[in-house]
């Protein structure tokens, strides 16, 4: 297929994708073509990063406690200004402090690694509690506690954007650009999509609909390769590799395999995105996966539909499981970083 024509009819779990527009590579994006590159900038490069999750951490799905862990053996890399509590429905912010329990146990290993782990009195004082029901059919309501924080933050004088990594409902997003639209400017938007659309679409509706100057990345598949697919052999594999690396280590390692005891964090690729990879340029390389442009404006990007990028039944998920390895040797370095349990502290 010539690259730049339009690709029409694709149909991306559910989600319309019709008259999708390659817009940004300068040859078919394919497995074979990326391959020789790897993603060389982001955080792990020294970039730093403002950052902010919204999370429903504490609900029906466990996987947001692997997905904060996971993030904060690697607080260190970002400058982190926000942990706002957005489910709707079950998870509350006693669910964050709950991890921060464990980073407080294990931040005096943390800290001999590496000076640049903020105290746990620092992230306890960026806990907000977002919204706790979805927005009304407008796709907004009265401004939280969460949504409030994310204006204050972008409106802090810094001139670095605000990466919001939603892993839960969109309603504290969409809350603060109803109320404060200009910071748009300032805003950039990675979303895990999904099952977490579908417990507040009126706000992601309003979002797509109303705001399309929005930065914003909607992955509804491709962050599926965070467990589905790319190398899973010997101690790669969704299970064995949090029994070998994760359990025992430290408070956290504890922690993440308690409440699930394989690989899941489907939120985790919103992080990768910004350890290794151009985040400017959502069509290139990243570990946390690499995105098309569509027609519907030139500042969204979404799951690429082409079949030869798929896991499966999940559009796009190659282009974060190929990077599987890589991720995963590099986390196993961080939990190394923490003391065995039963060990003598080093």
């Amino acid at each position: 297929m010539p690259f730049g024509r339009r690709v029409c009819g694709w149909k991306l779990m559910g989600i319309c994708c019709a008259h999708v527009l390659f817009l940004t590579p300068i040859m078919p994006w394919s497995l074979h073509a990326q391959e020789m590159t790897v993603p060389q900038q982001g955080a792990l490069a020294g970039e730093r990063y403002r950052v902010i999750v919204s999370t429903d951490i504490g609900g029906s799905d466990p996987d947001d406690y692997q997905s904060m862990v996971h993030f904060l053996v690697y607080a260190d890399v970002f400058d982190i200004e926000g942990l706002i509590s957005s489910p709707p429905q079950k998870g509350r912010a006693e669910h964050i402090h709950e991890v921060l329990n464990a980073y407080e146990a294990d931040y005096p290993d943390l800290i001999r690694n590496s000076k640049d782990y903020p105290s746990p009195t620092r992230l306890r004082s960026l806990v907000k509690q977002g919204a706790v029901d979805p927005a009304p059919s407008d796709g907004f309501r009265s401004p939280t506690e969460g949504s409030l924080w994310i204006i204050d933050r972008c409106r802090a004088p810094d001139p670095r954007p605000v990466y919001v990594l939603v892993w839960g409902c969109i309603t504290d997003v969409a809350q603060a650009v109803h109320d404060a639209p200009d910071i748009k400017s300032k805003l950039r938007i990675y979303s895990i999509g999904s099952w977490n659309t579908s417990q507040d679409r009126a706000a992601r509706d309003y979002l797509y609909n109303q705001h399309k100057d929005l930065w914003w990345i909607e992955a509804n598949t491709t962050f599926r390769g965070m467990y589905v697919g790319g190398n899973q052999t010997g101690d790669l594999e969704n299970g064995v590799f949090l029994e070998h690396h994760v359990r025992n280590r430290g408070a956290l390692g504890d922690l993440l395999v308690q409440k699930l005891s394989h690989i899941k964090m489907g939120d985790t690729p919103s992080v990768l995105y910004l350890l290794r990879g151009n985040p400017n340029e959502p069509t290139e390389s990243h570990w946390g996966g690499s995105f098309i442009a569509t027609e519907h404006s030139p500042s969204y990007w979404t799951d690429n539909p082409d079949p030869e990028l798929a896991e499966g039944k999940f559009p796009g998920a190659k282009t974060v499981s190929r990077w599987r390895e890589a991720f995963l040797r590099d986390w196993q370095k961080r939990m190394e970083r923490l003391t065995p349990r039963g060990a003598e502290p080093r």
